[in-house]
């Protein structure tokens, strides 16, 4: 190929990304705009506070499902196709909402809950895992900076407008305008140069393939960390014929990759820290303000947004002019970072100080989410989906367990003292993390070379999305252990 026709397919594959982007931001403006009107609706609705906390269990409890569910569905149907029906199965459902009758909206409003639930989540877990192939190697960091970005615009946006269009325009048209943002966005995924139906691994000729069509070695069953590709026993009983037992996928993916299980924990946790800020944050702020106790919270999300909307201009300049990303070491960094500031925003410090606070905030989390996203996008096709798809479920399951939690603690104890022991325990964990990632690159660094280019055999088809990039000058983490670089990617020995 030559160079000029490569350099337009790189223009276009960019250009149907950024596309895909705009129409995931215009989305996720609906998505913040009915966090803030569904609540509010279901308790015009019911009348009960109670019926809210049960909403948004139920919202949580489909992620969680559905997250466990990613993997299989991927595997009988295209990216395209998931991405695509995921938003017009959340628009269908508030379109329901709509036209349901006043008899049948409380139990239609905990259907939309469960299906925009599920359908987020499957949305989310396969557009961060089909990234490598939307965009091409090397482009991972770009890619996750500009989906983010558009994302925390959105949702500032969509807190800032959902009481003006609640209150000015009415449920019915939150709903409306909501239901629209997911068709737009179903429209910018049919511009995607992918297949729509059914994925063609689901072809027994196609197995052990990955996105672009290398062989790689099936991860489906393993013994002693070794890949097998022997079939399951006509019992169908989970075992294979030789009476070994089948391990899932998901558990495979957190072996393959040395620290991606403390790495999945972290990022349960961080959930759970998430859910005490976000829970804290009306109590502190009607503390500080209880006539205007809105103010507070506005200004602080605002100013997040901000500073994870610059940390990602800052990552793209870093990568293009490095070749590198910020990698597993940045994640913990990040996070502890990200937590030791959001408890600093609940120290009742001046406001001069909580906005610049609330910039590192931001600038912090939007920090772990491309670099926690980036690394698992280094993992092979059959393994990212399985990772992704956990991953979700983890977060959701920290999400909603810090809510429970998180919610009771405040009715005994301070929001700094809640705050502080939930992103602590994340803090505490994350300088684990740091530690067994930098253990583990001085562990790389002595290691013969010989030894550095089997362990990068470890996971097939690592180095065709990692290695090989280092020849273009475009390598999204640069040189690889034989040319003497840290990698955090899939093919790290010993991290």
């Amino acid at each position: 190929m030559t160079s000029g026709t490569a350099s337009g397919t790189a223009a276009l594959q960019e250009r149907r990304y950024r596309i895909l982007v705009t129409g995931y931001a215009i989305s996720s403006y609906g998505t913040f705009l009915n966090v803030v009107a569904l609540s509010l609706y279901v308790y015009a609705v019911t009348d009960r506070a109670l019926a809210v906390g049960v909403f948004m269990a139920v919202r949580l409890a489909a992620g969680f499902v559905a997250g466990l569910a990613a993997a299989a569905v991927l595997a009988r149907w295209s990216a395209k196709g998931v991405m695509f029906w995921a938003n017009v199965a959340q628009a269908a459902a508030l379109l329901l909402l709509v036209l349901a009758p006043d008899g049948f909206r409380t139990g239609t409003l905990f259907a939309v809950s469960a299906v925009v639930g599920a359908s987020g989540t499957l949305f989310m877990v396969t557009l961060r895992s089909s990234i490598p192939d939307m965009v091409g190697e090397g482009r991972h960091t770009w890619a996750n900076s500009l989906m983010v970005s558009g994302r925390s615009m959105a949702m500032v946006a969509g807190f800032a407008s959902s009481g003006v269009v609640v209150s000015l325009l009415g449920y019915t048209a939150a709903f409306l305008v909501d239901m629209a943002t997911f068709l737009v966005c179903a429209l910018t995924v049919l511009l995607l140069p992918m297949p729509m139906g059914p994925a063609r691994g689901n072809e027994r000729g196609n197995e052990g393939k990955d996105s672009q069509g290398k062989d790689v070695e099936d991860v489906g069953d393993v013994e002693d960390g070794q890949g097998s590709q022997e079939e399951e026993g006509a019992d169908g009983q989970g075992r294979r014929r030789d009476g070994r037992r089948r391990v899932p996928a998901a558990l495979v993916a957190l072996g393959a990759v040395p620290v991606l299980g403390l790495m999945v924990a972290l990022r349960g946790i961080d959930a759970l820290g998430s859910s005490s800020h976000n829970a804290a944050l009306p109590v502190y702020s009607t503390e500080l303000d209880a006539d205007n106790p809105a103010v507070f919270v506005s200004v602080f999300w605002c100013v997040w947004a901000l500073g994870n909307v610059l940390v990602q201009q800052v990552l793209q300049r870093y990568t293009k002019r490095t070749g590198r990303s910020v990698g597993a070491l940045g994640f913990g960094l990040g996070t502890i970072a990200m937590s030791g500031t959001f408890i600093l925003a609940f120290a009742g410090l001046p406001w001069a100080a909580t906005v610049v606070i609330a910039l590192l905030a931001g600038a912090a989390d939007g920090l772990t989410e491309v670099s926690y996203t980036s690394h698992l996008q280094t993992l092979p096709s059959p393994l990212r989906t399985h990772a992704f798809g956990l991953s979700a479920t983890v977060e959701n399951l920290g999400f909603g367990v810090g809510m429970i939690v998180v919610a009771a603690a405040l009715d005994v104890f301070t929001p700094l003292s809640v705050v502080g022991v939930a992103h602590g325990a994340a803090i505490v964990l994350a300088l684990v993390y740091v530690a067994r990632v930098l253990r583990g690159r001085g562990e790389a660094q002595v290691e013969e070379p010989r030894e550095g280019e089997e362990a990068q055999e470890a996971v097939p088809g690592s180095e065709a999305r990692e290695g090989k990039q280092g020849d273009q000058g475009e390598g999204e983490s640069g040189a690889g252990p034989a040319r003497g670089g840290h990698r955090d990617g899939a093919e790290v020995s010993g991290g």
